[in-house]
Parts: structure tokens; C-alpha cells; sequence
């Protein structure tokens, strides 16, 4: 008897989604999606930061339950821009929490940084699936959230494109098949750069990505490098291999978003063009497979996919993360901690491109070997680092201005 063909998303019933981290880049990206499958979604909530205008236009185009923004300053306007409209609206960041616990079969966790967690950790109590877009949920409490994500029967697909990618391809039933996988990297915009010019990077050319549109944040962990030790990290919970299995990459064009190698010596690879919503829509429709807008891949076109080892001397920000995995215990709450302060710091202009990775390595020194046993721990050790963190800016900073 022949198998039947699924049914296409739009066929389905309506699936409920909300959308944490909505006026990001993966945020907006999911919003557009949405806006495509007229009648596949319904909207419970949209959450932001601060960015009370897109946040309002994002409302009144998918309707929402509810919307939340973190910055409560921004609450009376964005009442006032949706007057009217019957959505409901709360702020700060306990209504983040109770946006997330809204009954949404899917939610999108794409809240930049640690701030994400108490949310994400919220939509896994519910057991609802998770679209993980948020790095610092697996690097900072990757083995109690993992472990929550069984407890409650909730469901982690990745919506990073590399890990999406390994996801797609990893033989789940024959895990002990896999010799290993390979992430790729593009290599940022100072993968040719030499050593003795990045000390004058400045924050405008560290956020120009050759090839993704991404956020000022993920855009400078990406020319850092700092990104791919975060993914390293992310991938260990993700995926049932050793860190000895993980291995790292540059691909420059961005087209094998990663790989995962057999025994039997077969490579299997997902390829696509750099556009987000291909991996987004990948989870949105999960376990079925939806339209995407992004531009199809034409190999011809390229002509040729490069590949090599990534520099270590210039991107020690690899080897902080892999000892960071390795030491296990605080250490990798430390390393996104002061990495966070630290690009911030970068950002605003307070200290300089290479004082980042710095920042992050001094940091870690003050890293303990004890194991968070609740998101509270978590808490408390991210507190304590980006004080640390922040104190060696205001450092690091003295001596640039005396230099």
C-alpha cells in the first residue's frame, strides 16, 4: 500500500504560536512568515524589548492575544497605538514570563541573550515546542533545561541555520552511527583581515556580515567568532555526541549551513541559500515542511564552495567556549555573561574589538566548578559575572583612553 502524501500546513488546523523576541531580526522574520500562511496560524502573543512602534505594527497586522514589552516605560504608548484593536497589552518582565505561558502549541524563543531564559524555561513547563532561536538558553542552562524539556514533554527544534541544518540530517534511532558533525562558519567579516589591523575594528565594520542580516549583537559574536563557541556549546545539548565529535569549519559562502559525518564515511549536508526563514519556517512547520520566500540555491551560479580551518590565534574566542564546555560547572554562563557585557561594551564605543575576547578569558578566571541546580543559580551566577565583566570595562577602558 503506498504511503500518502502530508497534508500541507495550510491544511491543517490552525496552529496557535507566539513569537518572543518579535521586533528582532528572527522575530520579524517569523512575523513575515506568518503573514504568508493567511488561515495556518493563530497569534497568542508577540513580546519586545523596547520597541514599542514595531511591536504595535506587528499587533495590528497578526492580531495577537496579547503583546508585552520588557521596557515598562513603554507601556502607555503602546496602549495608546493599539487603542481599539482588543489586544491586550502588559509590561515588564514578569509579563514576558506570562506571555510565554499563554497556551501557544509552537512558540518562537528568540529573545536575545540571558534574558530569554526565564521565559523559554516557562514555554518548556507548559510542554509546549519550542523554536530555539536564543543561543544562551543551552549555553547557560543547557542540562536543566534539557532536562525540564523531558520532564514536561515539550519539544526543542533549533531554528540557529546551522544547528536546524545537523537537525535535519541527524539519524536520531542510529545515534551511535554518527562519527561526527561538523558546524560550519562563515568567518565573519575578519576572516582575511590581518591580526596586526583588527586592534582599530570598529563597531560599524564589525556588524557588516558578508553574507546574514542579523542583529548588532549576533553580528559582532560573529566577527568575534564568539558566535560559533556559542553554537559549539549549543550543539553538545542538542545533538547525543561527545565535544570530542564536534568540529568546527569556515565556509565562507555560507551554503552548507552544516554537516554530519557517518561511520560508513557518507557526509550528509542541508544546503541553502543565508536567509533565515528557510531554517524558521523548518520549525514553524515541523514536522511537515512549509513555502519559504528565500531565493532558491543555483550551484551553477556559485560555481565553487571553499572551505578551512578556522585561525585560533585570531579568534580565541573558539578556544574560550570549548574550555568553557569542557570545565563545565558556571563556566559557560561566565563566558556569555562577560561576552554580553562585553560586546555591549564594544558597541558603545568603550572598548576596543580585541578587549572583548580579553574581557571574557579574565572573567572565567573567576568561573567556579559548581553545577547550577535551578534557573535561580543561573541567575545568580550571570549576575555575578557581568558585574565582573563590567568592572574589567571601566579597566580595559582607562587604559584605551591612556594609551
Amino acid at each position: 500500500m503506498a504511503m500518502t502524501a502530508p497534508r500541507a500546513i495550510a491544511d491543517l488546523a490552525p496552529r496557535s504560536v507566539s513569537v518572543l523576541g518579535s521586533t528582532g531580526s528572527v522575530g520579524c522574520n517569523t512575523i513575515d512568515l506568518l503573514l504568508r500562511q493567511p488561515g495556518a496560524f493563530t497569534v497568542e502573543a508577540l513580546t519586545a524589548n523596547r520597541n514599542v512602534e514595531k511591536l504595535a505594527e506587528q499587533a495590528l497586522m497578526v492580531k495577537p492575544r496579547m503583546v508585552a514589552i520588557a521596557d515598562e516605560a513603554g507601556y502607555r504608548p503602546l496602549v495608546e497605538a493599539l487603542s481599539g484593536s482588543g489586544i491586550e497589552v502588559a509590561a515588564g518582565t514578569a509579563a514576558i514570563v506570562e506571555a510565554a505561558c499563554l497556551p501557544a502549541e509552537w512558540v518562537m524563543a528568540s529573545i536575545v541573550g540571558a534574558a530569554g531564559l526565564e521565559p523559554t524555561m516557562a514555554a518548556v513547563h507548559r510542554g509546549a515546542t519550542i523554536g530555539l532561536a536564543n543561543k544562551e538558553c543551552l549555553v547557560c542552562a543547557g542540562d536543566l533545561m534539557m532536562s525540564e524539556i523531558k520532564r514536561c514533554g515539550a519539544t526543542l527544534v533549533p531554528v540557529d541555520s546551522e544547528h536546524s541544518a545537523i537537525f535535519q540530517v541527524f539519524d536520531f534511532e542510529s545515534a551511535e552511527k554518527v562519527e561526527r558533525i561538523i558546524l560550519t562558519a562563515s568567518g565573519g567579516p575578519f576572516r582575511c583581515t590581518p591580526a596586526a589591523e583588527m586592534a582599530t575594528v570598529t563597531p560599524a565594520q564589525a556588524v557588516a556580515h558578508p553574507n546574514w542580516d542579523m542583529g548588532a549583537k549576533i553580528s559582532v559574536d560573529s566577527a568575534t567568532m564568539m558566535n560559533k563557541g556559542l553554537e559549539l556549546i549549543e550543539a553538545f545539548h542538542l545533538f547525543p555526541v561527545s565535544v570530542e565529535q564536534i568540529e568546527i569549519v569556515v565556509h565562507p559562502q555560507s551554503v552548507i549551513h552544516s554537516l554530519v559525518a557517518y561511520v560508513d564515511g557518507s557526509v550528509l549536508a542541508q544546503l541553502g541559500t543565508p536567509d533565515m526563514r528557510t531554517p524558521i519556517a523548518y520549525a514553524l512547520a515541523w514536522p511537515q515542511r512549509m513555502a519559504a520566500p528565500a531565493p532558491r540555491l543555483d550551484l551553477a551560479a556559485i560555481g565553487t564552495l571553499t572551505f578551512e580551518a578556522p585561525d585560533p590565534a585570531k579568534f580565541p574566542a573558539l578556544r574560550l567556549a570549548r574550555e568553557a564546555l569542557h570545565r563545565g560547572g558556571t563556566a559557560p554562563i561566565v563566558l556569555n555573561a562577560a561576552n554580553e557585557v562585553a560586546v555591549s561594551s564594544f558597541l558603545a564605543n568603550r572598548i576596543g574589538f580585541l578587549d572583548i575576547s580579553r574581557i571574557v578569558e579574565e572573567t572565567m578566571l573567576g568561573a567556579d566548578d559548581g553545577c547550577p541546580s535551578s534557573l535561580g543559580d543561573v541567575i545568580d551566577v550571570d549576575r555575578e559575572a557581568r558585574a565582573r565583566a563590567a568592572s574589567l570595562v571601566q579597566s580595559f577602558g582607562s587604559r584605551r583612553c591612556n594609551a
